[in-house]
């Protein structure tokens, strides 16, 4: 593909995405509402719908400032390095988009994220060790990968999805500690041991499922954002070298100062062995190497598109 444009991941793919995206938020939501229901019925549900919308609207406006400010990142400034800030700027000009600002995280992991709510309000933030493993070429497709997130508004559906789970979790907790007590429910109306028991299997089974419906659409994102990613930069090589290079870089220096915000970063910055990679943020960096390497295979035709649907 030449380098000076980016013609889109095809309406099928993103069609395909979408609809992926709804229907895992969807199932998010009715989680949500089952968990309200069984904490308190009809009020329970008005009271889950209260959460959702109070928690979404300040994750909307303001997820990308408290997700800075988690890890202690501050602007990197033009002076510091204006290579960077030039790289940035190609990018987001050939994605058709503004430039986002510039973060730093004080941390050897190398690692980046993207964060804000669109692409007028957008940051892109950089481990300080991410400059010392990666070559300018490699740099640049892990910056198009942030872009790309920031483009297909993943950084505003990853905050959604997070937030919901989050609910649902506090949610189940609430039940098993106080039934439908808080909300005038009584354990009489269920019928005493069946309903204790019932409690204790929504308090064991919804965070599990709710933590699987937001890793579905976590890992959807990342396989959309390599191939996006790698289609704006058009080297799809040097963002999969970038990957196992990064993925290296967090086993030996695992990264946990907010371990709730792991999602938001291009490999997933905690330690964890074979089971906890059942349930990591971010699809395995095999898959993502060989996807990324049958797109530069094919990159002269169009057929690669294929292997992201």
């Amino acid at each position: 593909m030449p380098r000076g444009g980016v013609r889109g991941s095809g309406w099928g793919h993103r069609l395909s995405n979408a609809l992926k995206t709804t229907v895992l938020l969807a199932g998010l939501t009715a989680l949500l509402l089952f968990v309200g229901e069984r904490l308190g019925g009809p009020q329970g549900l008005v009271v889950a719908g209260f959460f959702v919308v109070v928690m979404n609207f300040g994750s909307y406006w303001f997820s990308d400032r408290i997700a800075l400010a988690m890890h202690g990142a501050r602007p990197l400034e033009y002076a510091e390095a204006p290579w960077l800030h030039q790289m940035v700027e190609r990018l987001a000009a050939r994605a058709g988009m503004p430039k986002p600002k510039l973060y730093l995280l004080p941390t050897r992991t190398p690692n980046a994220f993207a964060t804000g709510r669109n692409p007028e309000h957008a940051a892109v933030a950089v481990t300080a060790g991410i400059v010392d493993i990666l070559d300018q070429r490699e740099l640049e497709g892990v910056l198009a990968h942030e872009l790309a997130h920031v483009k297909n508004r993943d950084t505003l559906i990853g905050t959604v999805a997070a937030t919901l789970a989050g609910v649902i979790s506090y949610a189940a907790q609430m039940i098993f500690w106080f039934g439908g007590s808080l909300l005038g429910r009584g354990d009489d109306e269920e019928g005493g041991l069946a309903h204790t028991l019932g409690n204790l299997g929504v308090l064991l089974v919804a965070p599990i499922a709710a933590t699987l419906l937001q890793l579905a659409v976590s890992r959807s994102r990342e396989y959309g954002a390599d191939a996006t990613g790698a289609e704006l930069c058009g080297d799809p090589d040097a963002l999969a070298s970038a990957l196992m290079k990064l993925e290296r870089g967090a086993e030996l220096m695992p990264y946990d100062r907010a371990p709730a915000t792991s999602h938001l970063f291009i490999v997933n910055p905690l330690s964890g062995g074979a089971i906890m990679g059942l349930f990591s943020t971010h699809p395995p960096i095999p898959e993502r190497v060989r996807r990324l390497r049958e797109m530069s295979a094919s990159m002269g035709s169009r057929t690669w598109r294929r292997a992201w649907a």
